[in-house]
């Protein structure tokens, strides 16, 4: 397994709308298995393939206390199940340092293929739920900073680039 570079905000690479997954072969199988040391390794709970340049439709998270229970979303949708906006505090690995406030859907049911195609169903509230939504966000190219003000997405935006430069 390898660890994978993310992509930090404003890369345009992270607007990319990811493809539909339609092969489960070997290669797919080496993607999974990176992003999700690459999610350990960043002390992510969530990781949407287009973070690491991949642009398909593939998403890893891990909400165990020993992170060692990953699951895998192939193609996955959202349906919301209680219209209720809740306020989170969202933080991104391709937004690295910022945690924002931002309402979504306290409760969803997304549905996926598993690593292997097989489909399957979770009805998931809270951190789950947020971090559902907030992968397939990244799917189709938006960011947790499309939520906020054009002001404060400037000054994040501002922020990130002198940090990027610093370590270039």
């Amino acid at each position: 397994m390898a660890v994978l570079p993310i992509l930090e905000y404003p890369d345009p690479r992270l607007r990319k709308v990811a493809e539909p997954i339609t092969e489960f072969g070997d290669a797919l199988q080496t993607q999974i298995d990176d992003m999700i040391e690459t999610m350990y390794e960043e002390q992510g709970v969530g990781l949407a393939a287009t973070q690491v340049d991949f642009h398909y439709r593939l998403v890893v998270m891990d909400f165990s206390e020993e992170r060692n229970e990953p699951i895998v979303f192939i193609n996955p949708e959202f349906d919301v199940l209680d219209e209720e906006p809740n306020e989170f505090q969202e933080g991104c690995l391709s937004v690295p340092g910022f945690y924002e406030h931002i309402y979504r859907a306290a409760k969803v049911r997304v549905k996926a293929l598993d690593r292997h195609g097989k489909p399957f169903e979770l009805d998931t509230d809270e951190l789950m739920a947020v971090c559902v939504q907030h992968e397939i966000d990244h799917l189709d190219g938006k960011l947790m900073v499309d939520y906020l003000s054009p002001l404060k997405r400037n000054r994040i935006k501002t922020k990130l680039q002198k940090a990027q430069k610093k370590r270039a």
